[in-house]
Order: structure tokens, then C-alpha cells, then sequence
């Protein structure tokens, strides 16, 4: 129990690490106050451009597949379940970052890097389903909640380990529980969408 404790805290501690907030302030720019609000990859393409943007993305995809790895390799006999633990802590500090007050992302790209890791198939899958979703409403919020439910549905009816159907349940729960806002967007016709302003300051 006490590996697990210190998986999820180590996983915590990695997930907390606010790169999109980071990136923003270097260039003089707090993202949480422009755009969606979001520190994540998708507002800092919008606010601060494609670069930048890329380089949120990898480095938060980055912190899930660190502490889904560490998971493995500090995991011992607990195998997948140290990894499912490790890899949703991180998730939930990018969630709830510790350096910003306990607010933060949306969790998907620190998710698609566990899953990524864990289980590949279902998340490239997955990230088809998003692209294909974006493509089509220029909506990133609903494909990132569309791309969610396919690998979490294609994990839950797989032969995966019991450790990563439980991960991605509760991942995506996180997922969608940060998303509220977006979603209640979406329904008023509200969202913003790519292309949109990059500047439009946050309601």
C-alpha cells in the first residue's frame, strides 16, 4: 500500500507541473485570463500560437506517459495497478494543480499520454475519433469528449487488465467533470471554436 501511495503521490506531483501556464508567462501572458481560460494545449495554440501550443501538448502528454512508466518500473508485483494509480494521480494534479490554487487543465493530453503508454491501440483510436470530430465541427472540447468515451468503450470491452478499465473510467470521469463548462457552452452555441479570435478574453 505504501508503493502505491508514493506512486500516486510522485504521479500528483509530476501532473501538477502547469507547463501551459508556464509557457504563457514567459511570453507575459496568463492564459487562464484569455480564450477558454484553459491552461492546456488547446488554449495555448489559440492565445500564444501553433509552437508553443505543440510544445504544451507534448510536455502534458509527456507527465501521464513519466508516471505511467514509473508505475511499471517502481510498480513491483503490483504491475498495472501501480501504472493505472501513478498514471490517474497525474491526471488528476494536471487537473487540479497544486501551483495554481488547485484549478488547472482539462486532463486529456496528460490522459492520452497514460493511455498511450498502457495501451496504445485504444488510444490511437481514440485520437482518430477526436481528429475526426474536430475536422468536422472545429469543436476541440467535443472531440476530446468524443475521443474519451471511444477508449474508454474500446478498453471496458477489451481483454485489458481490470487496473487500466478502472484507469480509464475514472480518467475520463475527471475528463468530463472538467469539461462541464464547455459542455454547457456547446449547448448554448457558446464554444469557441478553431479559428475563432485568439485573444477573445474569457467570460
Amino acid at each position: 500500500m505504501s508503493t502505491l501511495f508514493w506512486l500516486a503521490l510522485t504521479g500528483y506531483l509530476i501532473g501538477g507541473l502547469p507547463f501551459g501556464y508556464w509557457a504563457g508567462r514567459w511570453l507575459g501572458i496568463d492564459v487562464r485570463r484569455i480564450g477558454s481560460g484553459n491552461i492546456g494545449a488547446t488554449n495555448v495554440f489559440r492565445v500564444l500560437g501553433p509552437v508553443p501550443g505543440l510544445l504544451v501538448l507534448a510536455a502534458d502528454m509527456g507527465k501521464g506517459a513519466l508516471s505511467a512508466h514509473l508505475g511499471l518500473t517502481w510498480g513491483g508485483t503490483l504491475g498495472p495497478w501501480a501504472a493505472a494509480v501513478a498514471g490517474l494521480a497525474a491526471v488528476a494534479g494536471h487537473n487540479w494543480s497544486y501551483l495554481l490554487g488547485f484549478r488547472g487543465g482539462r486532463g486529456v493530453a496528460t490522459a492520452a499520454g497514460v493511455v498511450f503508454y498502457l495501451i496504445p491501440g485504444a488510444a490511437a483510436l481514440g485520437l482518430l475519433a477526436l481528429v475526426a470530430v474536430v475536422l468536422a465541427t472545429r469543436y476541440v472540447s467535443l472531440g476530446s469528449l468524443v475521443g474519451t468515451a471511444v477508449t474508454a468503450l474500446l478498453v471496458l470491452t477489451t481483454s485489458e487488465p481490470l487496473a487500466y478499465k478502472v484507469l480509464v473510467t475514472l480518467a475520463a470521469g475527471f475528463i468530463y467533470i472538467r469539461h462541464l463548462p464547455n459542455i454547457r457552452r456547446l449547448l448554448a452555441g457558446q464554444e469557441l471554436r478553431i479559428g475563432d479570435p485568439r485573444h477573445r478574453r474569457r467570460s
